[in-house]
């Protein structure tokens, strides 16, 4: 029996192979109601020509499936929380079973799919069929086939629409909010004073009772007790996006720069590029950009007449209550309320069956056990319920928008998670809207806190409209840029509280305000800078100290004494700041005797967690105060001649060795020899935590994972073509040479063009 199946699986996985290899060929299909004509251009990326956009929407599907399907399957099965059953009966995969259960994403589907426009209805339903149609034509990855997955699959379906779009803003994204809130209470209940969280968050913890929050029981300390601090971890994303004026470039007409920071060493790449063709009645329309596999329509891209481009907004969308709880139930005012509870079941291949007891209310799910007298917490993402149908309405109908004003209006209904678009229309409009469920709080809460959830005050109050979060249009100084900095002063309401420094943002704008007669070439230039504003500030502090070294240290003084502050592969320089940089954190948040944080918690954040990846901001208001509770009887200037004391004495290495990265299989990853070619490299990593070309390497939930552009994107609206290059390939076929075709392109700053109207460049 076990050669049968062995014999079974060499079958499939020859199969495959000649899938792949014939997926490399142009092909025609029937679609709804016409032809539709799929070829790929010289780099892979998927075009697709149709009688009508529910066709071309049709062909996506298809081409997803081919290219993508085991990315959007695994997605799937991981988001419904049947990775035991269907993959592996591991404990690590039950815990992400149980985190997606209590998660419960697909829990408003029938009201969702109700409130879908007939426009957006069939445009979807076009795309379940493509992909339907691939699956069912070729079957499904034989990778998923080894698990003995065939015979649980199911058609692609709306709900998996909806589930995958709420994947992407739950997991990547909310989680680093919710899981900052969490660093909050955890840093209470271990004796951090009020007084150094408030260097952390100035003016944001309005509403903390200190001695309630000590009293929560939690249900796990997402840092082990063994370390004597709590931490969360958070995923957050980041990138860049601007677009500027006629006024400013050598065309006369808007320009248009996207490149979205994800996690790049993965393979195949998060974003599937495609271009869709279809005539209209006033002429031919296209459609191109970065889709996202299993939800139909373009994320970041353009159309004949708008261009738009995407990044986090850190909008505070996650809120937690505390709950007194006793006998199953919690308290209301003077009342005592029943918990909703729901029951998961999660079978376990070749294991008995778990299952979990999940207590709800209106502010969200349970951390613990309510039959026990005690305070407890309760957290709610806005996004869980009624955002499915408004997301996949703005990105289906800002396909359709003629204007700058119109794609805007669309795009701020995006709402699974917080984002900012910039946009620019062939009229030579520009303009920025932020989208997402934002809670309405009371006056005075910016949501990082827990409060009391007996008091009704407490609740949230409605939700803010996209016309009173942030937005702006044609501002005077020809230009819009976003780097996941706080933008609360471009709105009536105050979503974002957690920011990520502005060094990036502010850099974009230094080098656009001075700029005229901008080309592609010079956009491209500036999504590859690597001149760091935040090295600039620590290097006015350590400069000055670098003479009292000179003599004992010769060599590295003179290194960092020259150093451009750009993060160049083989700068010295920027190796030596960053152990600079290193001991500064270590000194001050570190050291035993300043009531610190302790060396062994920092040493965890640093090596462990992706804190100081994503909220070095908050950790840099300390460190570059001229005083700080943080520093305890020592001053800047000790600190700071102690941590270069430290960093000069070690043996500097170009910057590009200390930063080799492996680009792994989303299944096999690590798994297989390296000869099989499913992981590729090692690469260095360009850039830092604060240059544009964002570059950033570490640790969390015991593996390694990124920060860096995983998609770059230059258009012009003079014309119909876009410049691009991604991180990785279009297939997830390892046996197809889209695989990882793009890797050195991107590692090179190759561009390719992307041609909106008939025009497919191939060797």
């Amino acid at each position: 029996m076990a050669q049968g199946r062995l014999h079974e699986d060499w079958q499939s996985f020859v199969f495959f192979a000649l899938i792949a290899f014939m997926s490399e060929r142009p092909i025609t299909l029937n679609g709804k109601s016409g032809r539709v004509k799929i070829e790929r251009n010289e780099a892979g990326v998927a075009h697709i020509t149709a009688t009508d956009i529910d066709e071309s929407l049709f062909g996506l599907g298809f081409c997803h499936a081919r290219d993508r399907g085991l990315q959007m399957l695994i997605v799937r099965i991981l988001g419904r929380g049947e990775a035991s059953e269907l993959l592996q009966s591991t404990d690590e995969l039950l815990a992400l079973d149980r985190f997606f259960r209590r998660a419960n994403l697909s829990r408003d589907l029938r009201s969702e799919e109700a409130a879908l426009s007939d426009r957006s209805r069939s445009g979807i339903e076009a795309y379940c069929q493509g992909v339907n149609r691939y699956f069912e034509t070729a079957g499904i990855p034989w990778e998923l086939r080894l698990f003995g997955y065939k015979r649980h699959h199911r058609p692609w379906s709306i709900a998996d629409i909806c589930l995958t779009a709420k994947v992407i803003g739950y997991l990547s994204l909310a989680q680093s909010q919710s899981e900052m809130e969490r660093f909050i209470i955890e840093c209470v209940q271990r004796g951090i004073s009020r007084e150094k969280l408030e260097e952390f968050f100035p003016g944001q913890l309005n509403g903390l009772d200190e001695t309630l929050v000590r009293q929560l029981h939690l249900q796990e300390r997402i840092v082990p007790d063994s370390i004597k601090w709590a931490h969360a971890l958070p995923r957050a994303m980041a990138s860049n996006n601007w677009v500027v004026s006629g006024a400013k470039t050598a065309s006369g007409k808007p320009m248009l720069c996207n490149d979205p920071h994800l996690e790049v060493n993965r393979l195949p790449a998060i974003w599937y590029e495609a271009v869709l063709r279809w005539p209209t009645p006033g002429g031919p329309r296209y459609v191109m950009g970065g889709t996202m596999p299993g939800v139909p329509g373009v994320i970041s891209g353009r159309t004949p007449d708008l261009a738009w481009g995407v990044t986090y907004a850190f909008m505070d969308n996650v809120d937690s209550w505390i709950e007194d709880c006793r006998d199953g139930k919690y308290r209301r005012g003077e009342k005592w309320l029943p918990f909703s509870i729901r029951t998961e079941r999660i079978h376990r291949r070749g294991k008995p069956a778990f299952e979990q007891v999940i207590y709800e209310n209106d502010h969200g799910t349970l951390e613990g056990n309510p039959t026990v007298p005690g305070y407890c917490l309760a957290t709610r993402w806005s996004c869980f319920e009624g955002t499915s149908a408004d997301s996949l309405e703005a990105v289906l109908g800002v396909i359709h928008a003629g204007s700058m004003e119109e794609g805007r209006r669309f795009l701020g209904r995006l709402n699974n998670a917080g984002w900012n678009w910039v946009l620019a229309d062939r009229a030579g409009n520009i303009g920025y809207q932020m989208s997402g469920k934002m809670p309405l709080r009371r006056d005075g809460i910016s949501g990082l806190v827990p409060l009391q959830g007996w008091d009704p005050a407490n609740d949230w109050q409605g939700f803010v409209t996209a016309e009173d979060l942030p937005r702006m249009m044609n501002p005077p100084q020809g230009f819009i840029a976003t780097a996941n900095q706080d933008l609360n002063a471009w709105g009536k309401s105050r979503p974002i509280s957690l920011p990520m420094a502005a060094y990036r943002a502010e850099r974009i704008a230094s080098i656009l305000s001075q700029a005229t007669g901008l080309n592609v070439d010079e956009m491209i230039k500036l999504q590859f800078d690597l001149y760091s504003t935040q090295a600039e500030r620590f290097m006015k502090l350590f400069r000055p100290l670098l003479s009292e070294f000179e003599k004992e240290h010769a060599e590295t003084c003179t290194l960092l004494a020259s150093w451009d502050l750009r993060y160049h592969n083989d700068s010295f320089g920027a190796s030596l700041f960053e152990h600079a940089y290193r001991a500064l954190i270590e000194e001050v948040f570190g050291a035993e005797n300043t009531a610190a944080l302790g060396a062994a918690v920092v040493g965890h954040l640093l090596q462990q967690t992706p804190l100081f990846a994503d909220f070095y901001g908050n950790f840099d208001h300390v460190l570059l105060s001229e005083n700080s509770v943080w520093f305890g009887n020592r001053t800047r200037e000790e600190i700071y001649r102690k941590a270069l004391g430290r960093a000069l004495q070690q043996t500097p290495k170009p910057y590009g060795e200390t930063r080799q990265i492996i680009m792994r299989h989303l299944l096999f990853g690590g798994k297989l020899p390296r000869w099989l070619g499913f992981d590729r490299g090692p690469i260095p990593l360009l850039g830092s935590r604060a240059t544009v070309h964002q570059g950033q390497i570490y640790r969390a939930g015991g593996r390694e994972t990124t920060f860096s552009p995983s998609l770059r994107l230059v258009t012009n609206l003079s014309g119909d073509e876009m410049h691009t290059t991604l991180a990785g390939g279009p297939s997830d076929r390892r046996f197809s040479k889209w695989y990882a075709n793009e890797i050195d392109d991107w590692l090179k700053g190759r561009y390719k063009v992307l041609y909106g109207y008939e025009k497919i460049e191939q060797k």
